[in-house]
């Protein structure tokens, strides 16, 4: 028999009867002291460390200690100013030891449970809750920009919470799902480095398969002296002005990103969903203000935003796959245009020099890099699925619309 769900009314609504309005910082620590000294090394974690809707941090660098926003294994960074509030900036901390004190940027806000009232895993999806979002950029002040969160948003906030032993059966089922999409992301990091490894092997190294299957330098394949030095007999050395254009992305307003299933790239990679393509897949985008020189892949057809350049090959060299990975060889984040915002400077990219390999030896290198890219496009369109479902199911569980089944009958656990 089906128990019928029981709820109470209170000053934020209706909630299950088993659940209380609370202050959240009565239950939530918000910045709480963590011990380090100035001076010391320790794991340093910068806003751009942070990728948006990510719950692992990917990456950090060991620095001295000379002040910021100080935090634990199992705090939540959660950024307080604009736009990386909006854009989804709240990381779940895991790359420290035990009783290890890590160190970030002045502009995160560190979140932990409070014993005895929430769980930390908890508090990481309670800061991905839209109601403590929204109140959140509500309260931001200062100039155009470079707005803040005012941390006494959370002493005003009440949000409605359940008991501990629901709490935790809450993160469990939105941990899962982001355990799956860490899971595809490390499987598609391999992939990606395995491609990088053949092109390296074929392109840089000259040992692609010759006309016995055996590789091309080490068993006496001809070669001639170019300007970067030796390569294959009949390849040859362009720029990459003859190789490839590098067209403008076109602006996007964000009340003109409506939802779709057509990726949006900004100089660092996927910013959003839009309903319209401008550019066919697969493709190349190459960051031109923000992050200039980043190289970044679309398995699909894509909209990439002023920020960036998009490839359009204009010799007899088609491969995007050998485009993508020669590109990804240049230093492009090296030449900077000379203004006030960092930007790749078009002309000079042109410059730079790219070898031009056979065109049956791309053809070959084509097939065996579309294997590799099937497989990445699949575990992505897995990820943007499980995504989905966590973001469809996230707020229904922290207001208690939806109920984990049997939660009741668990035994109260007290973190």
């Amino acid at each position: 028999m089906i128990q019928k769900q029981r709820f109470k009314e209170t000053e934020i609504g209706r909630i299950p009867v088993e659940w209380n309005p609370n202050i959240f910082s009565d239950v939530v620590n918000v910045n709480p002291k963590r011990s380090l000294k100035k001076g010391a090394k320790a794991k340093h974690v910068s806003m751009s460390d942070l990728k948006e809707f990510d719950k692992k941090i990917q990456t950090y660098v060991v620095k001295e200690f000379k002040s910021g926003s100080k935090f634990q294994n199992r705090d939540t960074l959660m950024a307080r100013i604009t736009p990386c509030l909006e854009n989804g900036k709240t990381v779940f901390v895991d790359i420290l030891n035990e009783n290890e004190v890590g160190f970030g940027s002045t502009e995160f806000i560190v979140l932990s449970g409070k014993s005895g009232k929430t769980t930390k895993e908890f508090v990481y999806y309670l800061s991905r809750f839209s109601k403590v979002r929204d109140a959140a950029i509500k309260s931001m002040v200062g100039t155009s920009g470079r707005q803040r969160v005012q941390n006494d948003v959370f002493n005003r906030l009440t949000i409605a919470l359940p008991p501990i032993t629901e709490q935790k059966a809450i993160a469990k089922i939105l941990s899962d799902l982001d355990q799956k999409i860490e899971l595809n992301r490390q499987m598609n990091a391999t992939l990606e480095a395995i491609g990088q490894a053949i092109f390296k092997h074929w392109f840089v190294d000259f040992e692609f398969p010759n006309e016995d299957g055996k590789p091309y330098r080490s068993s006496g394949g001809e070669m001639v002296d170019s300007e970067l030095g030796e390569v294959p007999v009949g390849w040859e050395v362009k720029t990459i002005g003859d190789i490839l254009e590098l067209s403008y992305g076109k602006a996007l307003k964000e009340s003109n990103r409506r939802p779709g299933t057509v990726p949006v790239y900004g100089s660092n990679g996927q910013v959003g969903w839009h309903d319209e393509k401008l550019v066919d897949g697969p493709g190349i985008i190459v960051g031109r203000k923000g992050n200039p020189g980043i190289v970044t892949w679309s398995h699909t057809a894509f909209y990439p935003i002023d920020t960036t350049f998009y490839v359009v090959p204009k010799g007899p060299i088609k491969s995007m796959y050998y485009l993508f990975h020669a590109l990804r060889q240049q230093d492009l984040p090296s030449l900077g245009a000379d203004s006030a915002v960092p930007g790749l400077n078009r002309n000079m990219a042109y410059m730079n020099c790219m070898i031009a390999p056979s065109i049956k030896t791309m053809k070959l290198f084509d097939t065996h890099l579309k294997e590799l890219y099937t497989k990445v496009q699949s575990n992505g369109e897995q990820t943007h699925t499980l995504a989905a479902i966590r973001d469809a199911l996230l707020p229904k569980l922290m207001s208690g619309k939806l109920r984990v089944p049997g939660v009741s009958k668990l035994p109260e656990v007290i973190e």
